[in-house]
């Protein structure tokens, strides 16, 4: 196969928070590279999938959800969202069927308006099982209306429907070139930052209200055994003493828990052994270090106000 005859480029996934970026980026990668949940803002970095259709090469790129930020992180998700926006091929515009053209899909549209007028916006119109065939054909012109997209698609990401015509359409968008990564490889997140958001993912669903947004995991090492086995040592920082207790949970139980669950999950991704040890430790400024947002794949300047 010629470089002429490949395409490859990257697509950048945007939206509002749980507009099932996450679900349509592994729907379409075929694995689970990005943590899917059903809280708000759990996607930090940008994480990349990618994704082969015949002779195409499409470099997914699942963006934080836009919103209106708050705090340093929040401003760094939002920027790293708008800064996958502006550096992709495709732009897809994803919204839910089921909440319309809401106030935050009008203020990410005004903002599309702002980017180069050469990259294409494509609209995907998800979760369309939640509502009539009717008012998905409504939303549609509505949102045609407020903006130009060159093409609009209606899809079930958790189910799958309308994902195989997306996929055929990205895959003759992008432009031609050279494939930009290995055949077999499915993410270009290095192994210890997926490992980190597995285990965050885990927490995520386990605990409730704010403090998944006040913890965040590392991967502090990562050792390779002789019996093809890997031990993975991660740390938890909470930012306040009390989260600690939570986290650990009576006798240990939720943390222990949390580890069986990414263990598991690690070892299906890998196909080999994991042995996975967490610490949680308290850090109280933790979402004011610089150290902590590199981890994260996202860019601390990005926070100030």
């Amino acid at each position: 196969m010629t470089d002429t005859q490949t395409r490859a480029g990257f697509v950048a996934l945007i939206g509002e928070p749980n507009a099932g970026k996450s679900t349509l980026l592994n729907r379409m990668v075929g694995a689970k590279v990005s943590i899917v949940t059903h809280k708000v803002q759990t996607t930090r970095a940008r994480i990349r999938g990618i994704a082969i259709a015949g002779v195409s090469q499409i470099v997914f790129v699942d963006t934080p959800g836009i919103f209106r930020p708050r705090r340093r992180l929040d401003r760094s998700m939002v920027a790293a969202a708008w800064g996958g926006a502006s550096d992709a091929d495709v732009i897809l515009l994803l919204i839910e069927a089921h909440r319309g053209l809401t106030d935050g899909t009008a203020a990410i549209i005004e903002q599309l308006k702002g980017l180069d007028s050469r990259t294409p916006v494509a609209l995907v119109i998800n979760k369309i099982d939640r509502v009539k065939a009717e008012t998905l054909l409504a939303l549609s012109a509505e949102l045609n209306a407020a903006y130009p997209f060159v093409n609009t698609f209606m899809v079930s990401a958790e189910k799958g429907y309308g994902c195989d015509d997306l996929r055929d359409w990205l895959a003759a968008a992008l432009p031609e070139g050279p494939w930009l990564y290995p055949e077999d490889q499915i993410a270009d997140l290095p192994m210890r930052m997926i490992a980190a958001e597995i285990t965050r993912e885990k927490l995520t669903l386990r605990l409730h209200e704010e403090i998944p947004y006040q913890l965040t995991v590392e991967t502090e090492a990562w050792e390779e055994r002789k019996d093809g086995s890997a031990r993975v040592d991660q740390i938890v920082y909470v930012a306040r003493p009390g989260h600690k207790g939570i986290v650990l949970g009576k006798g240990g139980e939720t943390i222990k828990a949390v580890g069986q669950l990414a263990r598991a999950e690690l070892e299906e991704f890998m196909g080999r052994r994991i042995h996975l040890f967490l610490q949680v430790k308290v850090r109280e400024n933790w979402l004011d270090e610089a150290e902590r947002f590199t981890e994260m794949g996202l860019d601390f300047k990005d926070g100030d106000g």
